[in-house]
């Protein structure tokens, strides 16, 4: 089996034995937005001794227009065949680290941040995070309209599901890719499809969830059709969710597990979910960064609004799986409120940061609640305590602006640049007039 990480020697080799024409350098922008610049393998060997220059002022969220001179250094062990190139043309990609001219890393960098974030933890806990997402997305007819394909429901296998081959494409391209998929299925709404992968450490994973983004849009164009990871692209029906089933391993130990305990939850675990129950309102603009992140968490759409976790309640903020005998390494937490036209790199480190501060200040785990939190009137929603995720962006990021656990974790510069990015975002939707207020108020004011 191909090794799935490879060194500078490797690349090379593969590069001679493939005959790859041209790299693209990929990257990151603190929205989460891919770029890419293409070099030709002739300049490749530059490139890792000195990283390709570009001019990081015209990148979402990066330099002033005064220090704008940016490198891009990629990384060996992300390199990979793109496989859904016309044949003939061989094409690679590596993901590249941000650096400034004197090769220090650039804060500005998603990538940097989440490495940052990970490192502090071996360094201070001995742990490697581990995260699995499940990322829900459309196929539409066109990237104008959301018309659907198929009327097919929860894991149906219908003629009603169109989009079928074009995510048994998208699987075997990610494979080829050395991304492990799990499973796939039609999810609830019409046209909706979920493709799972499987757990990796959480930078690997990033940009995994990158590649994965930029697989199933290809592979839908070649079909004549569109892709979107809009969280709600359609009224009345559910939205696109990215679960993230996260771990902390020391070795090969599974550090959530303690099979001791009436939940199979050591106190680590239990922590770590009482520090994401405690930050989820803060982090959420992280999560969730968009105008429409916010059309997706309402009440009755399976979307968690409501802070709380169970073990079966599928209404809850955070689950955690039921235990299953002699699988202590699948002991998880699966946080439900993040969409997947999040930033990744972003949205681990808060998740992470949130998680670590239950551990370390011995946050109290609440006990779990196992009734329908939808179906509880809002009195008994307050007798019980349980608090709801901000219901709109401008609420998030005003959430955010006050935390010093997301200004620690991002560093003051992504903080900084990306409120000011959200706050721009809701202003011109604040003035902006839609059609929703026309049909309401046009003909009867």
């Amino acid at each position: 089996m191909e090794k799935e990480e490879k060194t500078r020697e490797e690349v090379f080799e593969v590069i001679k034995n493939q005959d790859v024409k041209f790299v693209g350098l990929w990257f990151t922008d603190i929205l989460g937005r891919l770029k890419s610049v293409s070099i030709t393998v002739s300049e490749l060997e530059t490139a890792f001794d000195e990283g390709v220059g570009f001019d990081g002022s015209s990148i979402k969220g990066f330099a002033r227009i005064d220090e704008s001179d940016m490198v891009a250094k990629p990384d060996p062990a992300t390199f990979q065949i793109i496989p859904w190139r016309p044949k003939g043309d061989v094409v690679a990609r590596m993901f590249c680290d941000i650096q400034n001219p004197d090769g220090s890393p650039y804060k500005g960098d998603p990538r940097y941040i989440l490495k940052r974030s990970l490192e502090r933890l071996e360094k201070e806990y001995g742990y490697t995070f581990y995260v699995g997402p499940e990322l829900e997305y459309f196929y539409f007819k066109n990237g104008k309209n959301p018309e659907v394909l198929d009327e097919g429901g929860y894991f149906d296998l219908t003629t009603l599901d169109a989009g079928v081959d074009m995510r048994r494409e998208t699987i075997l391209m990610l494979e080829a890719m050395g991304i492990k998929v799990e499973f796939s299925h039609h999810e609830v709404s019409p046209s909706q499809h979920e493709i799972d992968l499987r757990y990796k450490d959480a930078l690997t994973m990033a940009d995994q969830v990158m590649t994965y983004r930029i697989v199933v849009k290809e592979i839908a164009q070649q079909h004549g059709c569109y892709a979107t990871f809009m969280p709600k692209p359609i009224f009345g029906v559910n939205g696109s969710g990215m679960h993230v089933h996260q771990s902390l391993f020391k070795g090969d130990k599974n550090a959530f597990f303690d099979p001791n305990d009436e939940y199979h939850l050591s106190d680590v675990g239990k922590g770590y979910i009482a520090g994401l129950l405690k930050h989820a309102p803060e982090i959420t603009s992280v999560t969730n960064q968009w105008i429409n992140s916010y059309k997706r968490l309402v009440p009755g759409y399976e979307a968690p609004v409501y802070i709380t976790w169970a073990r079966r309640n599928r209404s809850t903020l955070v689950r955690v799986p039921m235990y299953k005998p002699n699988k202590e390494k699948a002991t998880r937490v699966e946080f439900r409120s993040p969409d997947p036209a999040c930033n990744p790199y972003l949205a681990f480190s808060v998740m992470l940061a949130a998680g670590l501060a239950g551990i370390k200040n011995k946050y109290e785990l609440p006990p779990p609640t196992e009734k329908d939190v939808y179906r509880l009137s809002d009195e008994e929603r307050a007798k019980e305590g349980i608090k709801t995720l901000p219901g709109s962006l401008i609420e998030a990021i005003t959430l955010t602006e006050k935390s010093e656990l997301v200004r620690e974790a991002l560093g003051d510069h992504i903080f900084n640049n990306f409120i000011t990015s959200k706050k721009v975002e809701w202003n011109r939707y604040r003035v902006n007039v839609t059609e929703w207020e026309l049909k309401e108020y046009l003909s009867v004011l």
